[in-house]
């Protein structure tokens, strides 16, 4: 909770992707950070940052640490508002099954796994912006 216990709704943006700059490292890292410390935390996937979500990725030729598994403890944290944009998958000709299965527990249905992805349009997705307390962009 922020200093005078009301909770905030923290949306962080990830534009870029995965790889080849440190933008969505550190973006996951945030996200953790700021949900440990009870916020309302939501992520948006837009433009490349959809393929941090890709199925699969192989890292070894690039040299760099797969961090990708990392996403799915997400749910275990109680980050369960995740965006992708639409638009950003078709451009890319992508589509929900190219993404990871982020899911979290439903602890008033048993704990029933539901899933953490919305699918939205980036007309919908400006909306859900307009309605955080804080967006940071990476």
């Amino acid at each position: 909770m922020s200093e005078d216990g009301v909770v905030k709704k923290f949306m962080y943006v990830n534009r870029k992707s995965p790889y080849g700059t440190i933008y969505a490292l550190e973006s996951l890292e945030v996200v953790l950070i700021t949900a440990a410390f009870d916020q309302d935390v939501s992520l948006t996937f837009t433009d490349d940052g959809v393929y941090q979500l890709m199925k699969g990725q192989q890292t070894e030729g690039i040299g760099m640490k797969n961090f990708s598994s990392t996403y799915s403890a997400l749910g275990d944290y109680e980050i369960n508002k995740i965006f992708i944009d639409k638009e950003s998958l078709e451009e890319r000709g992508l589509s929900l099954s190219d993404l990871q299965e982020l899911v979290w527990e439903d602890e008033d249905e048993d704990y029933a796994e539901k899933s953490s992805i919305n699918l939205v349009s980036r007309a919908e997705l400006s909306e859900i912006m307009n309605n955080q307390d804080v967006v940071l962009s990476f």
